[in-house]
């Protein structure tokens, strides 16, 4: 029964573990996308020399901040604005001659980390010929605090179900020696080490965690397929802007991790009572 107790709890553990983990990765793979997505734009002051601008562009690209930046020319912008609100209208045309948007050249820069984006903000306002520059705050704040509250609550829950799951098999290993005592002591009298009497016991903590992983892994793997299904086919209109991480990706790094948990456990657990308790 013990042993019962003990495949649950870490199959409960576990799964929680892969729950926890399969949303931090989302929430970090959704963070870094909005970071691509949403850049900070910089914008010129009247009057600023091509030469300038490149100059500028040369000190922001300098910044450990930048992952990448592009640049827009006051022709690029107009041109793109011919084709997204004119759409080939003879309208345009009164603007042939005049540029109204000449003085809209400007860089768009993309961060490495949503959080770096204030000190770089910072800086870009304290160079020369900077008019304005327009950021993602809400986004960076939020996403920020949505990414350090899923983590801290995640590293919570982890650590206590891993210390209930070493509890268990910590049990179960002590029921083992209590109830095998006699048969131990008959083999330390003709000469068996310890290590020799601890041996099975190691093991048995060993597959016990092995198992205890194995069940989860595989029910996660089916539950988080359905899961992403369920929720892009409900709420349809999230399929356009939130895309989820192919269940391949997730366990490239959650089966390996999860099997060395369980194998981690249980031979912890397990080693620690027979160290403790193996005196017959």
């Amino acid at each position: 029964m013990f042993s019962i107790a003990s495949v649950l709890t870490m199959a409960t553990c576990i799964f929680l573990f892969g729950i926890f983990f399969s949303i931090v990765r989302n929430v970090s793979y959704l963070a870094r996308k909005v970071e691509t997505e949403v850049p900070i734009t910089v914008f010129f002051e009247e009057g600023t020399t091509g030469k300038q601008m490149s100059k500028i562009g040369k000190l922001i690209e300098a910044r450990e901040e930048v992952d990448h930046m592009e640049f827009e020319s006051a022709e690029d912008a107009w041109e793109k604005m011919k084709e997204e609100y004119f759409q080939g209208s003879e309208a345009a045309e009164g603007f042939k001659d005049d540029n109204p948007l000449i003085n809209s050249s400007n860089y768009r820069i993309y961060v490495k980390d949503i959080t770096m984006q204030n000190a770089l903000v910072s800086y870009i306002e304290g160079l020369d010929h900077v008019r304005e520059v327009n950021r993602a705050e809400q986004a960076a704040n939020t996403l920020g605090n949505i990414n350090r509250i899923v983590s801290y609550v995640s590293v919570g829950v982890i650590a206590l179900l891993l210390l209930i799951s070493v509890f268990l098999i910590s049990n179960t290993v002590s029921v083992g020696i209590a109830v095998r005592a006699e048969e131990i002591g008959i083999m330390k009298y003709i000469g068996a080490t310890d290590s020799l009497v601890r041996a099975p016991f190691v093991l048995e903590g060993m597959i016990l965690g092995l198992i205890g992983a194995a069940i989860p892994l595989t029910a996660l793997y089916f539950m988080y397929q359905r899961a992403v299904g369920q929720i892009l086919t409900r709420f349809s209109v999230l399929s356009s802007s939130v895309e989820f991480i192919p269940v391949g990706t997730i366990y490239q790094t959650l089966i390996p991790v999860g099997l060395a948990l369980g194998l981690g456990i249980g031979l912890i657990g397990s080693f620690w009572t027979t160290r403790k308790h193996l005196q017959v």
